[in-house]
């Protein structure tokens, strides 16, 4: 345990990413402010953070919604740093694209003006994806942070690239351009803001659903066909080095601008043979079965910027498989 440090606020603190980054937080000594948004149907669970080491000293728990960006400024007033973690997600695809991009745009805007109005916060650092990075038609082994998702190819790939899943298309646009647009609105204003740019987080999970990002890269242990053929490849992360590399950033007096946080990459080829020869108590299907399945290939992320910044992972494929299957047996999904 560190010294005190903080206050900083966390927004979407009870999902997969906020709540490891909450716990790490506090292992580090932060004071951390954190908030989930209110349902008036039934009140969201929130014991699995106020139970975390530290939570009853340093954990502060407020309602918010990005549909209502002023209810942020309560737990940003006052704070050195504010990650802005939360996103509106809508993979039943229940909205218009444009409609959950602009709540997505409006509320992350929202939240740097609170930034801004608390004349404290230092530091912003918004948690993007690597969908934000890898969808624009370019044909490249590898991709860095100069390149972007192109929305119009997305608009006009979104059935090929993912199937009846459009909800995907959604997301990948909102994060595309509320990303452009947290950056813009940073160098606009003088405001420090930095963005991460995870691959798909695996690892253990303290909330109590199943992250999409975990489900999706134990498709072939889940037995879930549907989404064997998601990508061809797939750039992975552990959930605790996406966790410290935001602190990281958080800390960092040097950074600037994005960086990418993936670790490892498996080919549709290799998953089933790592998996099989890991995991011997599950079906997995054989490579040759795979053979006629197709799907997007995603090129080699590059985290060269952040690991040339000073940033080192400690978790390999081993561990981000290892850590959660064991997480998703404890809690019953397996």
């Amino acid at each position: 345990m560190e010294g005190d440090k903080g206050p900083v606020c966390v927004t979407g603190g009870t999902g997969f990413i906020g709540s490891s980054l909450i716990k790490r937080l506090l292992d580090r000594g932060y004071y951390v402010r954190t908030t989930v948004r209110s349902n008036a149907e039934q009140k969201k669970d929130t014991s699995f953070l106020t139970s975390l080491p530290g939570a009853s000293e340093k954990l502060q728990i407020f309602n918010a919604d990005l549909s209502d960006p002023e209810s942020f400024n309560a737990p940003i007033e006052g704070c050195i740093g504010v990650f802005h973690v939360a996103t509106p997600v809508d993979l039943q695809d229940r909205e218009p694209e444009e409609i959950v991009t602009k709540r997505a745009i409006s509320g992350a805007l929202g939240i740097l003006q609170a930034c801004l109005n608390s004349k404290t916060v230092k530091r912003v650092v918004y948690t993007s994806s690597a969908s934000a990075v890898v969808f624009n038609g370019v044909e490249a082994d590898e991709m860095d942070e100069s390149f972007w998702s192109d929305v119009d190819f997305l608009k006009v790939k979104a059935l090929k690239l993912f199937g009846s899943n459009s909800g995907s298309g959604s997301y990948t646009i909102s994060k595309t351009l509320t990303e452009k647009a947290v950056l813009e609105f940073g160098e606009k204003h003088g405001l420090d803001v930095v963005t991460i740019i995870p691959s798909f987080v695996v690892g253990p999970f303290i909330c109590p659903k199943l992250p999409g990002s975990v489900r999706s890269t134990l498709a072939m242990v889940f037995g879930d066909k549907d989404q064997y053929g998601t990508f061809i490849n797939i750039c992975m992360v552990h959930v605790d080095d996406v966790a410290r590399a935001h602190i990281f950033l958080l800390e960092s007096s040097t950074a600037k601008g994005r960086y990418i946080c993936s670790s490892d990459l498996l080919t549709n080829e290799q998953m089933p043979e790592f998996l099989s020869a890991r995991y011997p108590e599950f079906q997995i299907p054989t490579p040759d079965s795979l053979k006629e399945i197709g799907g997007y290939k995603i090129p080699s992320l590059s985290s060269k910027k952040l690991l040339d910044s000073g940033f080192e992972y400690k978790y390999g494929l081993n561990e981000m498989f290892d850590e959660a299957i064991q997480c998703c047996k404890e809690k019953g999904f397996l």
